[in-house]
C-alpha cells in the first residue's frame, strides 16, 4: 500500500485510476485515488481531491490536489462526465 496523504476506505469515490503526472521536463504514469467528498455539517461546497502513488521527488513531491467546486461547478463537472462516459461507452460497443 502506498503511503498516502489521503485516507483511503470504502467511502472513497475511486480508489484506483490510471494516471498520468505532466510537467514541462516529465511524463510519470502512476496509479492514483479520486474522491469527491463534503463536509458532513454545513457543507459549504463540493470537494474533488486527487493523488497519485509512487511519484518520485525527482520530478514532484507527494502531494493532493483538492478543488473546491460549487453546487454547480460540480454539476457542471458531473454532466460533462456524463456526457464524455456515453462517448466513449458508445464507441466500445461499435
Amino acid at each position: 500500500m502506498s503511503d498516502r496523504l489521503m485516507t483511503v476506505n470504502a467511502d472513497t469515490t475511486l480508489d484506483y485510476v490510471e494516471a498520468v503526472a505532466t510537467g514541462e521536463t516529465f511524463e510519470w504514469e502512476s496509479v492514483g485515488v479520486v474522491n469527491a467528498t463534503a463536509d458532513r455539517e454545513e457543507p459549504d461546497c463540493v470537494r474533488l481531491q486527487t493523488e497519485l502513488d509512487n511519484v518520485t521527488e525527482q520530478h514532484l513531491p507527494k502531494h493532493m490536489l483538492e478543488l473546491e467546486l460549487t453546487p454547480d461547478q460540480a454539476r457542471a463537472l458531473a454532466a460533462d462526465l456524463e456526457d464524455y462516459a456515453d462517448r466513449v461507452g458508445g464507441a466500445n460497443d461499435a
